[in-house]
């Protein structure tokens, strides 16, 4: 998936070039946030793939109410059939990718991502016994979709409609200009309700240059999304459960099932929240 992408324009700019301060790590100006719908709205309703993502923006809670909400918090616990478990409390703000995981069977473990060095602060290496460089971001690429697609660097095509369990679904393909984050290769292929505008499917490959060669990726995988909590005013998934992909694009072995709860927004942080704690190390770059 998806790691330390950051998809956005210059962040706090205003029209004059001029930068902006903030009293908290988890808000943005107000005026920052009207450029930024206003911006999305204008590029998204250009094209017809643009168009289907911003009404699904629409209707899960709006991309306005999605920055003025402050930063996003949640436990992720990611539990696969077959592989390493993954959970963490993370707060992830939501303006500048910036995240912070806390580990759920020890919390005085951490890691965590500035916007550019990836950092870890743990007791010994059992504690998160897995890529937190590559994790930092990407259960928020899942969560938060579809306003992560709102930025720079994003690329949209419409596919033709199909159907998924009996509903007809509008189809996005999502991928990335060279640069984008650690992985431009990743891509996302959208299922979105026809008539409810809401997510229900996630495609996607993992092509991360820690894993794989140039050129190569995993197989592409099949997440569904399932239930839906309600948290000012933004609709999210409560589970995804996860499927190998079949060659009729169908869902194949079920391979992962994920829950999502403790879901808020945060209007107040500690304005260094998202900084290098003084014990934590960096993590090398790929």
């Amino acid at each position: 998936m998806i790691s330390c992408k950051n998809t956005a324009e210059p962040r706090l700019e205003t029209a004059e070039n001029e930068m902006i301060t903030t009293a908290s790590s988890a808000m943005v100006p107000l005026a920052w946030v009207s450029r930024r719908v206003e911006k999305a709205k204008s590029r998204l309703n250009n094209s017809d793939a643009g168009k289907v993502v911003w009404n699904a923006m629409e209707a899960h809670g709006g991309l306005k109410n999605w920055y003025e909400n402050g930063a996003l918090a949640f436990r992720f616990n990611y539990q696969p059939l077959d592989g390493t478990p993954r959970d963490s409390y993370q707060v992830i703000n939501t303006w500048s990718n910036k995240a912070k995981h806390t580990s759920i069977a020890d919390s005085t473990a951490h890691y965590g991502w500035t916007g550019e060095k990836a950092w870890i602060q743990a007791k010994d290496s059992t504690a998160f016994a897995y890529d937190t460089r590559f994790w930092a971001l990407t259960p928020y690429y899942f969560l938060a979709q579809p306003f992560v697609l709102d930025g720079e660097g994003v690329n949209l095509e419409l596919l033709p409609e199909i159907t998924f369990k009996d509903k007809n679904q509008d189809v996005v393909k999502v991928t990335f200009d060279q640069g984008t984050g650690d992985a431009p290769d990743d891509y996302y292929i959208l299922y979105f309700d026809s008539k409810t505008h809401i997510l229900s499917v996630i495609r996607y490959i993992v092509s991360y240059p820690a894993y794989f060669k140039e050129g190569e990726h995993m197989p592409e995988k099949f997440m569904e999304l399932i239930g839906e909590n309600k948290v000012a005013g933004i609709s999210f998934p409560t589970n995804y459960k996860t499927y190998w992909l079949t060659e009729a694009n169908k869902p194949g072995e079920y391979i992962t099932q994920i829950e999502v709860s403790d879901l808020t927004f945060k209007k107040e942080l500690p304005e260094d929240y998202f900084e290098v704690p003084a014990e934590a190390r960096i993590i090398d770059e790929l």
